[in-house]
């Protein structure tokens, strides 16, 4: 039984590779809050290297000062300083997969990915659960403390969030997929 990958799906991961690339330029996650004085909502929009939106987040930061919660920055989220790395990091090891084309490689890169992207997700909720559960106990509003969820939506007083992924995961999920199509593809090589 051979080890190597076939051409086509060599291209596969050759496109996994540009996929997980060109994912840094888009954002990933975002949070959307709702409430009365705005119904048209104000997002916390999250790229692999920064927060957009930044009017958004300073009112955002402003209402959540009211509860206690400390403040959406870029500099709380050290992540973002590497992130972008991370994920090069792992197209180039694609592409290197790629070229030499052995399966066994592949399954490493692919556990490798899986490992990363769980680390990825529990990050993203321990951030979440520390940011809505840290509260300072002499905010104006008292509030009992939350956790936002990664994924749905979330009410507190007034407020209704909607948290999601967007655009740059779900690169990353496709490509995820070109990683795995290969190993079904040439199961019988």
């Amino acid at each position: 039984m051979s080890k190597k990958l076939s051409v086509p799906s060599m291209a596969l991961l050759i496109i996994a590779a540009g996929l997980f690339v060109t994912s840094i330029f888009f954002p990933w996650w975002g949070m959307k809050f709702y409430a009365p004085q705005y119904p048209e909502g104000l997002d916390i929009i999250v790229y692999p290297y920064k927060l957009e939106d930044a009017n958004d987040v300073s009112i955002i930061n402003g209402l959540n000062h009211y509860i206690g919660m400390k403040e959406f920055s870029e500099e709380n989220f050290p992540e973002l300083s590497y992130l972008s790395y991370i994920i090069g990091g792992i197209a180039l090891l694609t592409l290197v997969v790629a070229m030499l084309r052995n399966k066994k490689l592949l399954i490493g890169l692919i556990g490798l990915f899986v490992i990363g992207g769980t680390l990825g997700v529990y990050d993203i909720h321990r951030w979440l659960k520390s940011y809505g559960t840290n509260l300072d106990p002499m905010a104006p509003i008292d509030v009992p403390p939350f956790v936002p969820p990664i994924i749905g939506e979330n009410t507190i007083a007034n407020f209704v969030t909607h948290s999601y992924f967007t655009t740059g995961f779900f690169m990353i999920g496709i490509a995820f997929i070109l990683m795995i199509i290969p190993l079904w593809k040439d199961r019988a090589q």
